[in-house]
């Protein structure tokens, strides 16, 4: 079912987009044609198609979480441009 251009100004409207009677127009063929192409989709027999989120297989890999030792306080401080007091300086940010 095509669009009206009511139905695109109306959308437009929703939007708060300010549509010319030019861009009205240009926008209601441009819909249509793209709703034309989504019904071509639909004449697809898809009942042998499984869903799929992706086009390839793909695996998340990762690592085991294990609990390690992690850096001492100094060794964490060591490459700091301002440290005070076992602690890093940085500007104030409000």
């Amino acid at each position: 079912m095509p669009l009206t251009r009511e139905e695109v100004e109306q959308v437009a409207m929703v939007a708060r987009l300010e549509l010319s009677e030019e861009e009205a127009e240009n926008y209601t063929q441009e819909l249509n044609s793209i709703l034309q192409y989504v019904d071509k989709l639909h004449e697809l027999d898809l009942k042998n198609v499984e869903p799929m989120v992706h086009v390839l297989t793909i695996n998340n890999v990762f690592r085991e979480d294990k609990v390690g030792e992690g850096l001492s306080r100094d060794a964490a401080l060591d490459n700091a441009p301002r440290k005070e007091d076992g602690q890093f300086i940085v500007p104030k940010i409000v």
